[in-house]
């Protein structure tokens, strides 16, 4: 008996069946007016010519659905044997994604401005381009990871100039980007009260572009140090990039496409000497992209690649590729912008949250109170490294459980709870799964009796990890993570359920191996979820 993808529903809460067919879904007869006794006959009819095998133990009916429940021993045997021999790649060679063409991909993510320290807005693009980047790997295509810098533009020549005017040698070399981060923040309202400093930035940018030794020596200082502090931040969030790429890189490039733009006719001056690119229908320049100030200098969208940025830049993303189409680039029609929300309300208990490592540390400082309260701390090696690590996972749940696309309100409270759907329940489930097997590991055995794993909880266990490999396929469709971040959050729910009324202690030897192992399956696909969404599992809590 074979279905396809299309021809079956998996219904795995329900304890009556493992899959469900929808006969309205595959008869030819599809008009509206058949009646409902009509196709529960069909669906009678059709479960009556079906018979039980080897794999099939029982065949029934319901409302529209011929359902299958699958041999429980075989079943046992299965998933626990593909789970083990499979390891980290269980659910990935799976048959859904044998004939997924492997590829070779760029994926660029985080792009932080130079020569400002890492802003918190920063952290969306950063772990969702990560675990794109981790799902892509894992499925067998050539990912490489750039991180394009926010390196050129105007902004330098501010930074620049207000350098000049308002910067300390001393301060820059102790804490460069704080110090630069000041600097800017002065410039700018500097510039706002006088004209002069406005122009002394035009200045500086001019000679930026222009290659002048003396201003690009100070470009590359503040490019140096901004690096430097941004690979320590990407450590902490065990985020690593292939290559550090950035505007700077583009910038002779982007004059290259002003050409090819003007040569294609698409160029266009307008009244105030900037040139734009006539984006509307009718030519009538109602709709129009920017690509060149008046002053000559480039504008970013002719230094842009593409990247994971909020859904406040969709225009510019349309726009680009838009300009791409027009300059005859077929391959512009595969362009996609992964666009998602803002995050809302994310505090320090000092105020306002503005940089990243605020974030982070304030993760770590709640989480190393709460164990320290549940008095667990005394009892790990590195509490603190623990803790990072758990802190790290409640943002990423958090940010992952709903669609990319939506806004959310952020609460340190609701994300920092060990009971409920948050990363601190994912790492303590996997800490307990894995003080169990430590517990036993001198007794342990991979020959273990499937039919002692016959129990509704062990059952409900096996189920969901049979199904580890249609929640990859949805995530690597469609690039959500949150179908990740439900299955993991039921398997742990499942698991702890197993755990409370499948006991290892006190159970016949026989039964205590089956259910070790059992316990031993979910925690590998725990963890190997948990490491594509760039959550680090912890053993301790």
């Amino acid at each position: 008996m074979c279905f396809t993808q299309s021809q079956y529903f998996m219904s795995f809460s329900r304890p009556v069946a493992d899959f469900q067919l929808f006969v309205g879904s595959v008869i030819e007869d599809k008009s509206s007016d058949r009646s409902k006794p009509d196709l529960q006959l069909q669906t009678q009819r059709l479960a009556e010519k079906l018979k039980c095998d080897t794999v099939v133990s029982e065949i029934s009916t319901g409302p529209g659905t011929v359902n299958f429940t699958i041999n429980r021993e075989l079943l046992a045997k299965t998933v626990l044997q593909q789970v083990f021999k499979d390891g980290s790649e269980y659910g990935i060679k799976s048959e859904l994604f044998s004939t997924l063409p492997r590829r070779k991909i760029i994926i660029e993510f985080s792009s932080p401005n130079i020569a400002k320290k890492f802003h918190v807005g920063h952290l969306r693009s950063t772990i969702i381009g990560n675990f794109v980047a981790n799902l892509k790997e894992a499925l067998g295509h050539q990912v490489t990871r750039i991180n394009y810098l926010g390196d050129w533009g105007m902004q330098f020549g501010l930074l620049g100039a207000g350098f000049q005017q308002f910067g300390n040698e001393e301060e820059l070399q102790s804490n460069p980007l704080q110090h630069l981060f000041e600097v800017y923040v002065q410039v700018n309202k500097a510039a706002e009260e006088d004209e002069n400093i406005k122009k002394l930035a035009q200045d500086f940018f001019r000679k930026l572009e222009a290659r002048d030794q003396q201003t690009l020596s100070m470009w590359q200082r503040f490019r140096d140090f901004s690096i430097e502090e941004y690979v320590r931040i990407y450590k902490r969030l065990g985020v690593h990039f292939d290559e550090y790429s950035g505007e700077s890189f583009y910038q002779e490039k982007s004059q290259e496409v002003l050409k090819m733009l003007d040569a294609k006719g698409l160029l266009q001056k307008t009244i105030k000497g900037t040139r734009v690119v006539d984006l509307s229908e009718k030519r009538d320049l109602s709709l129009s992209s920017t690509v060149m100030r008046s002053d000559g200098t480039s504008l970013y969208i002719t230094r842009q690649v593409f990247v994971y940025t909020d859904k406040s830049q969709h225009t510019h993303f349309e726009q680009l590729f838009q300009i791409l189409k027009l300059m005859g680039y077929q391959w512009a029609e595969r362009c996609q912008h992964v666009s998602f929300g803002l995050v809302q309300g994310m505090k320090t208990r000092k105020g306002e949250v503005v940089f990243l490592e605020d974030v982070l540390n304030e993760a770590r400082s709640r989480m190393l109170q709460n164990m320290a309260s549940a008095k667990t701390s005394k009892e790990l090696e590195n509490p603190l490294e623990t803790a990072e690590k758990i802190g790290l996972a409640a943002l990423i749940i958090q940010d992952f459980k709903g669609l990319l696309s939506s806004d959310y309100q952020f609460s340190w409270d609701r994300v920092l709870q060990s009971r409920g759907d948050t990363g601190v329940f994912l790492q303590y489930t996997h800490a307990r799964l894995h003080s169990l097997e430590q517990m036993y590991r001198n007794g342990q055995s991979t020959d273990i009796n499937t039919a002692c794993l016959q129990d509704p909880q062990a059952i409900s266990v096996l189920q969901h990890l049979l199904r580890y490999d249609e929640v990859l396929y949805k995530s690597s469709e469609d690039l959500q993570p949150k179908h990740i971040v439900s299955y993991l959050l039921m398997l742990s729910h499942l698991a702890a359920v197993a755990h409370k009324t499948l006991p290892v202690k006190g159970s016949a030897p026989e039964l205590a191996q089956a259910r070790l192992r059992l316990f031993q399956a979910a925690r590998s696909v725990l963890a190997n979820g948990m490491k594509l969404l760039g959550i680090m599992p912890v053993t301790q809590m």
